[in-house]
């Protein structure tokens, strides 16, 4: 993670003054560490926070912590405990998500927010320990929801040919993960604990047991991490807490740690004596990930806290993410880094109960500001840009990695002939991932003109379209713009390709000589000077500024893609703060806050009304917003800058139901 001076200081996290201040003023040493996970050839990282602490009693009394006698930094596992440099520890803690960056084929990036040495160095000097989970699968917490974008695997992947068998023993794919392997875990060797860095453990796939039953893939993992990391480094295995998973997910003996996971309302302990028949004698420590709910807090931590080291997974991350999908899990550290809520405050109390002393006091929240509205201008259409995008050609639609897209849109164009009657045409797209906006134009003629929106296609709902009669001279346009929302990341759906992946049918008869216009959105803070969509929006706002901001109310507005940007003045850097950008009266889309891709936007599905913009992201003097908006924008073209999160929108009974 690359930290910058200035005002970007507060980007250490957002959240690490909170936590850091909270680890310090402790007469027993209260530590935080982190624990990050990467992918294959794509370097994701997923951060969850612990706090390491001496064993705890059931009772408020503090009994001595037990020490070894060692001779050199030293982690490792014995008596059914955890020991560092000689003294036993426990784990309390949380997982918090990391930026991810992707890499082309074979070249692999770790400048800027992909840095991981920068990153390791970072967590060295806040004081954590960190666990490493290279992968090559990362993550899969939940069934169907793209918590990790196909788990971490690089999209192109799915290009292959022939297909690889991800997560397997398949030769093509093994030779993959022994070259990513091969650049990254060297990387990561000079900060080993025992090397005198902050790498304490490292995790060998993620509840494998959960999806297959391959020990040759697992022993070839293990080879490669002792091949690079030593012989001696602490690797370890997650798995769901029954017979089935961790037979299947574990490797028996000492060479690996086996640990568990289990979800609320499961009974700890007995999972915990199964852990034991995984683990070789005196090896077997109680580690375990849970889903919780406040709800559960005190039962599930007043049972465990008093033997175990526990990962309570998914209980910090940011709720924005899971809010978006309808799905509250509340966390208690919110996305900004605010603390001041009912679930960090239950944490806190039992973790204060178990640890024998008070904790130091929690800092406030930080500052937000509500910059006001800001008027945007329209900067062009989507299909009167397509000169400047990249296309490629082809008799059939392709899909998004087949051509090199591998996130967001992708727009396919081909015409039909026009017909005199007056009765509409039927299309129809069997297998379209995820979602496509359908429009059409006269290709020439008196007639020719703005394209008509149609309807959308899902695919949750591949429902057919009826195309309206247009009178066109000649030909007709189509358009279909097909929106990458994410792949899925576990399961029998895990290769997940995008775009459209079926034939396109109209009347029953296919249409064929298609181009495919390759959508430039950046990829978080990914934008080539060259990007013909900033360029074309820069040059507009400021030449609207150069004449004193040219007003535009109530333009007329069209159901077709469009660009709009704006522009906001901060006077200093005493002004810069954390702030959220309100969505209220637009339709669908994306928003870019100078040249940085916040997320994207919908809020009549909901419930999330605004996104969230972090201070080190904005800067004083002027400041751009650009906007991809996709169907309805906000009459006025008004995006307001506020001081709070918003998830009233949309219905809070709403639900996708993929058919997948």
């Amino acid at each position: 993670m690359k930290i910058s001076s200035g005002n970007h200081k507060k980007l250490e996290w957002i959240w690490s003054s909170k936590v850091s201040a909270m680890a310090k003023r402790r007469t027993t040493r209260l530590t935080l560490f982190v624990i990050t996970f990467l992918s294959l050839v794509a370097f994701g990282i997923f951060v969850p926070v612990f706090a390491l602490l001496p064993p705890l009693s059931s009772h408020s009394t503090h009994h001595p912590t037990p020490i070894k006698k060692v001779s050199a930094k030293k982690f490792e596992i014995s008596a059914d405990k955890f020991w560092k440099d000689g003294r036993a520890f426990q784990i309390i803690g949380g997982d918090l998500h990391y930026f991810r960056v992707l890499p082309e084929p074979g070249a692999f990036n770790f400048d800027g927010i992909a840095n991981l040495v920068s990153f390791l160095k970072h967590c060295q000097n806040q004081g954590f320990l960190v666990m490493l989970r290279p992968g090559p699968y990362i993550c899969g917490e939940l069934p169907f929801i793209a918590e990790w974008d196909l788990g971490g695997f690089p999209p192109w992947l799915l290009d292959i040919k022939p297909a690889l068998t991800l997560r397997s023993s398949d030769p093509a794919y093994l030779k993959l993960v022994e070259r990513w392997w091969g650049a990254l875990l060297p990387k990561i060797a000079p900060y080993l604990y025992k090397n005198g860095g902050p790498v304490i453990m490292v995790q060998i796939e993620n509840e494998y047991g959960s999806y297959r039953n391959d020990k040759a893939y697992l022993h070839h993992l293990i080879r490669l991490a002792k091949y690079h990391l030593g012989d001696d480094v602490i690797l370890y295995t997650t798995d769901g807490g029954t017979r089935e998973t961790l037979e299947k997910g574990t490797i028996r003996g000492d060479a690996v740690f086996s640990a568990v996971d289990f979800t609320t309302g499961d009974n700890p302990w007995p999972i915990f004596e199964l852990q034991k028949k995984f683990n070789a004698p005196g090896k077997s420590p109680p580690l375990s990930a849970w889903h919780t709910v406040e709800q559960t807090l005190d039962f599930i931590m007043e049972q465990t806290l008093d033997q175990m080291s526990l990962i309570t997974r998914l209980i910090l991350l940011p709720m924005t993410m899971y809010e978006l999908f309808g799905l509250s899990f509340d966390a208690p550290i919110r996305e900004t880094g605010d603390i001041n809520n009912a679930k960090f405050k239950a944490l806190r109390r039992v973790i204060e109960k178990y640890a024998g002393q008070s904790l130091p006091p929690v800092p406030p929240d930080n500052e937000k500001i509500g910059y006001g509205s800001i008027h945007l201008t329209k900067t062009g259409n989507l299909l009167d840009m397509l000169p400047h995008f990249d296309v490629v050609e082809s008799e059939n639609p392709m899909p998004m990695d087949s051509v090199g897209q591998m996130f967001g849109f992708l727009l396919y164009v081909t015409e039909y002939a026009a017909k005199d009657n007056i009765n509409d045409r039927i299309l129809s797209i069997p297998k379209v991932h995820d979602r496509a906006q359908v429009l059409i134009s006269c290709s020439s003629g008196l007639k020719a003109g703005r394209p008509t929106f149609v309807g959308t296609i899902e695919r949750w709902s591949t429902r057919r379209l009826n195309l309206p009669s247009t009178n066109c001279v000649s030909s007709i346009n189509l358009f279909i713009l097909v929106e990458n929302m994410g792949r899925l990341n576990y399961g029998q759906y895990i290769f997940d390709r995008k775009g459209i992946l079926s034939s396109v049918y109209l009347d029953g008869s296919i249409l064929s000589k298609w181009k495919m216009y390759k959508i430039p959105i950046p990829n978080l803070n990914e934008i080539p000077e060259n990007n013909p969509i900033k360029q074309a929006s820069y040059s507009r706002v400021f030449d609207i500024s150069a004449r004193k901001k040219l007003k535009e109310k109530h333009v007329i507005v069209s159901k077709e893609p469009a660009f709009y940007a704006g522009q906001f003045h901060i006077d200093n850097e005493d002004q810069i703060k954390d702030t959220f950008i309100s969505f209220n009266g637009w339709g669908k889309g994306t928003a870019i806050v100078n040249d940085f891709n916040v997320g994207r936007f919908w809020p009549s599905m909901g419930p999330q009304c605004n996104l969230y913009v972090p201070a080190p992201l904005l800067k004083p003097g002027e400041n751009v917003v650009m906007i991809f908006e996709l169907e309805d924008p906000n009459p006025e073209l008004v995006v307001s800058f506020v001081d709070q999160p918003d998830f009233t929108c949309g219905s809070s009974k709403q639900h996708f139901r993929h058919q997948l």
